[in-house]
């Protein structure tokens, strides 16, 4: 059964891209084996994730990162029962939030930042659909 789940979190610290690219180059090399796709919207301060894969390994990998002492305030906006990914070529692309018209954002929030704490899960998973149409997503990592 494939799931498909939308998080949040906020950095402890800033997010250097010598972090980022840790991260990164971490969830490529373990989702394929894991069944694990999905995207990474970050602005250095705030992650907003979404994972698709099976519903355990899923599970599996949200509690690692809900662990993982480089985030806190970890909230899961959504999880879903899918029929089919959205991400399915990607071990996990990556948000390029330089790149990103501050339209998009504010066609989901009150204020043109990435703050999905303060919308609904569903206006995250939106914003991360219209960011991967507008090709505002790096999809080097592919399977």
């Amino acid at each position: 059964m494939l799931v498909r789940l939308t998080y949040v979190s906020r950095a402890v610290g800033v997010v250097t891209q010598p972090i980022m690219d840790g991260i990164l180059q971490t969830s490529r090399r373990n989702n394929p084996s894991n069944g694990i796709t999905g995207v990474l919207c970050t602005n250095n301060y705030i992650f907003l994730q979404l994972l698709e894969g099976g519903r355990k390994e899923v599970s599996e990998t949200y509690n690692r990162i809900a662990r993982d002492p480089r985030h806190n305030d970890v909230q899961l906006l959504h999880m879903e029962e899918v029929s089919e990914r959205k991400f399915s070529g990607w071990s996990m692309g990556k948000v390029l939030f330089d790149r990103v018209n501050l339209a998009i954002l504010l066609k989901y929030s009150s204020k043109a930042v990435l703050d999905p704490y303060s919308v609904p899960g569903s206006s995250s998973i939106a914003l991360l659909d219209e960011l991967m149409a507008t090709a505002s997503v790096a999809s080097s990592g592919n399977l």
